[in-house]
């Protein structure tokens, strides 16, 4: 299987996955959006809520990266200027993703 064909299923598959883990972000981004303070710390600090936010932090980030490095392919000629792009967005998905379950976790 080609690196191209990967990336498509790649793409096609985080992007099934995340349809489900943004309804339910969705779902209860309404349901805590006019509450206080403890009941959103409550909300954001409770097992499934950790796990199914970290679940949809990753998801996304890897979605928007291939999707990004898409673009990338299509928009930059420069060979390096390409390269640079792709791996600080590939950084970038990893760190800050990465710190913001390090910090819900240590909620």
């Amino acid at each position: 299987m080609g690196s191209v064909t990967k990336k498509w299923l790649f793409l096609k598959v985080s992007s099934a996955i995340l349809v489900p883990l943004m309804l339910w972000f969705a779902i209860n981004l309404a349901s805590i959006y006019d509450k206080g303070f403890e009941q959103v710390l409550l909300f954001v600090s409770s097992q499934p809520s950790k796990f199914l936010l970290s679940l949809f932090l990753i998801f996304a980030y890897f979605f928007s990266a291939l999707s990004i490095s898409e673009v990338f392919e299509d928009y930059i000629e420069d060979q390096k200027i390409k390269n640079a792009a792709n791996k600080s967005l590939n950084i970038f998905a990893i760190v800050f993703p990465l710190l913001i379950i390090i910090l819900i976790f240590s909620l």
